[in-house]
Parts: structure tokens; sequence; C-alpha cells
């Protein structure tokens, strides 16, 4: 049985929402604010911060009318428009799709934290010894910079693609 491309586009949006937001009940059930534990030595741990601004806590200092026109009420148009975008151009290929929809869930996820929290949980920490260390960030986080990397991909795929048709 073949899903409708629509079901399938859903279930990518749902499924990363539902992940995203099972994990943030689970760092919020189990950990102390500012609790950090380590998974794998100081390369990977986890940090339960709720952050009130966007990437990496930019923003987290603007006043509050601000803070809910560029955090809340901008990116929840943007979202709709792009939900609306992947549901309405039959033209994309899967991987866009499938990148398009990442992209849509891990925003949705953080919205639905800033509207029932006023602020977004995030708990992961990676660091490579000073090479390469990341901000604190969270499952939406990681849906959206997949979604990035795919279209990304797919984007200089189709571009090759089309070169050598």
């Amino acid at each position: 049985m073949k899903l409708s491309r629509n079901v399938g586009i859903i279930l990518i949006i749902a499924f990363n929402i539902t992940i995203d937001q099972i994990s943030k009940v689970l760092v919020r059930a189990n950990f102390a604010y500012g609790e950090t534990k380590q998974l794998i030595g100081d390369t990977f741990i986890m940090q339960y911060v709720e952050n009130k601004g966007a990437f990496l806590g930019m923003g987290s200092d603007m006043n509050d009318t601000l803070r809910l026109l560029l955090l809340l009420i901008l990116p929840t148009l943007v979202l709709i428009y792009l939900i609306y975008y992947i549901i309405t151009n039959k033209t994309l290929d899967k991987l866009s799709v499938i990148a398009l929809s990442c992209i849509a869930g891990g925003g949705i996820a953080n919205i639905f934290d800033r509207i029932a929290f006023n602020q977004v949980t995030d708990f992961f920490h990676l660091d490579f010894g000073g090479v390469f260390k990341t901000g604190i960030f969270n499952i939406a986080d990681m849906s959206v910079t997949f979604g990035m990397i795919v279209l990304l991909y797919a984007t200089l795929f189709s571009k090759k693609k089309k070169q050598t048709a």
C-alpha cells in the first residue's frame, strides 16, 4: 500500500514534533534545571536549560513585544507558508519534500514550546576538545539542521543531474 504524498508529509512533520516533545517531557521530568549529565565523557553532554531566545539564546534579551513578533508570530507565518509550499508544489523531488518536512516539524515543535512555556527546552551539547563545540540544542534543532543538510544535498544533486541531462 502506497501512502499519498500529503499523508507522507504530515507523518514526517508529526514524527519530528512527537520525538522532540517526548524528549523534552523526559528531560523536564528527569533533570533539575541546569543539571548536567555526561553521556559520552566530556564530548556528548546533556544539560537542561530553557531558552527564551532563538539559536544559541540570541534575542533572549529582547523586550516581550519584539520577542513575540520575531520569535513566535513571524516564524509561525513562515511555517504556515512552508507547509503550504510543500503540499502544493508537486515538482519537489522526494528528498526535498523530506527535508522541508523535517524543517517544518522541527520549527513547529519549537513554536509549540514558545506557546506552551514561553521558552524552548534545550539539553544536548557537543564538545570535541575545543576543535568543535556546539551551543545547547534539542531534537527540533536537529530536525531543522538535518532538513537543511538534506535540502542542500538535494539541491546540489538536482542541479548536477540537470546539467548532465
